[in-house]
């Protein structure tokens, strides 16, 4: 383990999953992405764009297509996608990459307006974190299918109150949860 110190594994199983969560959070995003690497068995996939969003898991294979993030975007928006781990590529929208089909053309359309657009997906364990990061954005775009999040395991009505408190901070949301909610969606 390299020169520095351990922590010892029983202090880690003492630990809350919120204190967990705070320690992850508050390594350098290097380290995080050592850290996913070691859990996941597969390297993270770079993190890019003005927001950081290393502290989120990342879900997709690959985001080929997707232009370079602006340097100085005029706006710093996500898009925000849910991938349901018990359906085949996570969902009947999404393709073998984990990104819905229409993620990337919707996150180059804002990209080619001046705009930034991260792709990010939520996962219910990472809730805190999730919209913790989602401060840093001026806008999210949410493609999260009716019904998805409760099958991956979530809660739909926790999520949609964390947009609504998103919202309340002044960051755009598209579909807001009421607007979602009236659809009858």
């Amino acid at each position: 383990m390299g020169s520095g110190g351990s922590i010892p594994a029983d202090e880690l199983a003492k630990a809350s999953p919120e204190d967990l969560q705070k320690a992850f959070a508050e390594l350098p995003a290097d380290t995080r992405d050592k850290v996913k690497q070691a859990l996941n068995g597969a390297p993270a996939a770079a993190a890019t764009g003005p927001v950081d969003v290393s502290a989120l898991t990342v879900v997709a294979k690959d985001n080929k297509g997707l232009l370079a993030q602006p340097d100085s975007p005029k706006y710093k928006g996500a898009l925000c996608q849910i991938y349901v781990r018990s359906q085949p590529y996570g969902g009947s929208d999404k393709s073998s990459n984990g990104h819905r089909y229409d993620s990337i053309p919707f996150a180059n359309g804002m990209i080619n307006a001046g705009m930034s657009c991260q792709l990010i997906h939520y996962t219910h364990e990472e809730h805190d974190m999730f919209f913790e990061v989602c401060k840093g954005f001026d806008f999210i775009i949410v493609r999260c299918n009716p019904g998805q999040i409760k099958a991956d395991g979530g809660d739909q009505g926790k999520f949609d109150n964390g947009m609504r408190e998103i919202r309340k901070a002044g960051i755009q949301v598209w579909p807001s949860p009421d607007v979602m909610e009236f659809m009858g969606a």
